[in-house]
């Protein structure tokens, strides 16, 4: 069953410093927005896939962070660790709308199963 994404604005972009990430709490989980230095915005659960390390305090560069815990590094397009480490967090759609950053997220409904 194909679920429907509701398009949520979280603020302008101007609230995301270049090269970082702001956090958005969704009943799911923490959500991490980052920020490229060339205003590309993206989103990903905020947990390394590694040992859980918050993403959202990690070094941004091009479209990946490097998790603060244990360096690894985490493609911001597909949520995958890169080089030889594996595994992958959850991404979330993002988006720039006249400046504001929207999240793509799925209706939370209470006892439902999320994953």
């Amino acid at each position: 069953m194909d679920q429907i994404i509701t398009w949520t604005d979280i603020g302008p972009l101007t609230d995301i410093p270049r090269q970082g990430a702001r956090t958005v709490e969704h009943p799911a989980g923490r959500i991490a927005v980052f920020r490229t230095i060339d205003d590309q915005v993206f989103a990903l659960r905020d947990a390394c896939p590694h040992k859980q390390g918050p993403l959202s305090e990690g070094i941004v560069h091009g479209q990946a962070v490097t998790c603060p815990l244990h360096n690894w590094v985490i493609d911001l397009v597909s949520g995958q660790a890169t080089g030889p480490d594996e595994g992958c967090t959850g991404t979330i759609p993002a988006r720039l709308e006249d400046g504001r950053v929207v999240l793509g997220l799925v209706p939370w409904r209470e006892g439902a199963a999320h994953g």
